[in-house]
């Protein structure tokens, strides 16, 4: 497989995973961000802990959507992230979930 041919690959796994988001996005309240991954769910919990002067995160989902171009299975009914990093959470309002008519995808 040329790099051509894997770049072809992957951008139309990009678009397929964007309509899968634009198909599901309204069935979710809630949005999560990690350094790694986008989330949306419709449960979230984050708490804040700390273990040797090291502050953490430990984010708990529920019924949740993973944006991952790679995951073959993007629906899970728990998710569980523990992260050092920034975590981003935002409640979704319908108005938010309503995507543009015209965008020829």
């Amino acid at each position: 497989m040329s790099s051509e041919d894997l770049e072809k690959y992957e951008s139309e796994m990009e678009l397929q995973l964007y309509r899968e988001y634009r198909d599901v996005v309204g069935l979710f309240s809630h949005v999560v961000e990690t350094e790694r991954r986008f989330y949306l769910c419709n449960s979230v919990d984050v708490k804040v802990r700390s273990d040797g002067g090291e502050v953490y995160f430990d984010v708990t989902m529920q019924d949740a959507w993973v944006w991952d171009i790679y995951r073959p299975a993007r629906f899970a009914k728990q998710v569980r992230v523990v992260t050092f990093k920034d975590v981003n959470v935002e409640e979704l309002a319908k108005a938010d979930l309503e995507l543009p008519k015209d965008q020829g995808f």
